[in-house]
């Protein structure tokens, strides 16, 4: 256990952002799953890939792949 202050901070803050990460992932892989069945669902997968970029959860080139992906999947249909 950390004796300095801030780093007792840090550990606080390194949890809280771990957690929300962990979560942004989980729904994104719930997402992905419900994309494949309609189009409504595809866009809203998209927008939540995009923030999660923003918030540099998921790498910009693992989303353009994805979003690849999914509009080769839309085209096929």
């Amino acid at each position: 256990m950390a004796n300095i202050k801030s780093s007792k901070k840090d550990i606080r803050r390194t949890t809280r952002r771990a957690a929300r990460n962990v979560a942004t992932k989980s729904r994104l892989k719930t997402m992905s799953k419900k994309a494949d069945k309609s189009p409504a669902d595809a866009r809203g997968y998209i927008s939540a890939l995009e923030k999660a970029v923003k918030t540099n959860v998921v790498h910009k080139n693992k989303v353009a792949r994805m979003k690849s992906k999914l509009a080769k999947q839309a085209q096929k249909k």
